[in-house]
């Protein structure tokens, strides 16, 4: 399913006529700011564009790129202009973007999550028709509190050899996460909602989390409420992932649930991701990392990125385009002629019964 072989002219042309059974009249285009990233970001990047040019999709891309030293506006290596830019859009498709580790500035994804008040993720994750893994008809979505927890940044040195890290959780947070996973569920059809946590534990923090999801539940009479411990969460989630509907948690469990949940399907280069923001802001994005050792050798699998733009599509309600676009590589991946090394690899014999 390498995508650089979708677009040679022969398949091209079969890919194609998957997006479109009739011809239309382009609509005004949409203009959206595309973060190409690091490694493989550009290649997979371009791969969404000519995908995209072939679904003839009404979008007008403005990119930005990494800057090559610290913006102190943002204190990280994104620059201001990038960050107006999905305010002033309102919606944006992200590639991998790798942050040098202790160099004293902000992960560039905290940066973005932080400035653009990104506070939800969703990840929608689901098996692949054709595509076979240990597990069969996963159909889970996870809904990941993104501006605070362990990941508000607020480290210290209390005395020599001592380091603390603040856990912050927040009512105001915590209930509007939770108000998005409710009716993300009720507007998708979903009948259960799962909040993870370890409140017998920690009985402030995540006791405050659950008691603003309680409050919330009641509001959703229509949907099934519970709450996971994130240890049971694990260990449910790999004897039986098909127990759950749509999962919502604090930052840290989501970071670690969003990519478990990824391996039951074959792993993160398969996993659509969107970080939803306050006044109706989308950043799709690939969660992968950018994978440097493979860059420019025609080796990177673009699926994760694609079915990410799909899903900003979705926010757009360009429906249309973003069904045909989705049909067409889930019927790519099943055919199984063309697929990405690590497509090949998972899915060579190891999982049959």
């Amino acid at each position: 399913m390498a995508f650089r072989h979708l677009l040679r002219r022969s398949s091209l042309d079969r890919f194609s006529a998957r997006l479109f059974s009739s011809a239309a009249s382009a609509p005004r285009p949409i203009r959206a700011t595309l973060f190409p990233g690091d490694g493989i970001g550009p290649e997979i990047a371009e791969s969404v564009k000519q995908v995209f040019n072939a679904a003839e999709v009404p979008i007008e891309w403005e990119e930005h790129f990494v800057g090559n030293k610290v913006d102190p506006r943002t204190e990280s290596f994104l620059t201001w202009e990038s960050l107006e830019s999905v305010r002033r859009n309102g919606v944006g498709l992200k590639g991998p973007m790798a942050t040098p580790i202790g160099k004293g500035h902000r992960s560039l994804n905290l940066a973005l999550r932080k400035e653009l008040g990104l506070y939800a993720n969703v990840r929608p994750c689901y098996s692949l028709p054709g595509y076979k893994t240990r597990y069969d008809d996963v159909n889970l979505v996870t809904i990941r509190e993104n501006t605070e927890g362990e990941y508000s940044g607020l480290e210290h040195q209390v005395v020599r050899g001592v380091v603390e890290s603040v856990k912050i959780i927040t009512r105001q947070a915590s209930s509007r996460v939770a108000e998005y996973a409710f009716h993300y569920a009720k507007t998708n059809g979903r009948q259960r909602v799962s909040v993870v946590h370890k409140a017998n534990i920690m009985r402030k923090t995540d006791g405050l989390f659950l008691k603003c999801c309680r409050e919330v539940a009641k509001n959703y009479p229509d949907i099934t409420y519970e709450e996971v411990v994130i240890d049971n969460c694990c260990m449910m989630l790999v004897k039986n992932p098909t127990l759950f509907d749509v999962l919502v948690m604090p930052n840290l469990y989501g970071d670690i649930i969003s990519d478990l949940c990824a391996g039951l399907i074959g792993g993160l280069g398969l996993t659509p991701s969107c970080n939803i923001g306050e006044g109706g802001i989308a950043l799709a994005e690939a969660v992968h990392g950018s994978a440097p050792d493979i860059a420019g050798k025609n080796l990177a699998n673009p699926t994760a990125l694609l079915l990410s733009g799909v899903a900003m599509l979705r926010h757009l309600k360009l429906t249309d385009k973003a069904d045909r676009i989705h049909d067409a590589i889930l019927n790519t991946i099943a055919e199984g002629k063309h697929r990405t090394v690590d497509l090949v690899s998972l899915n060579s014999g190891a999982w049959s019964s």
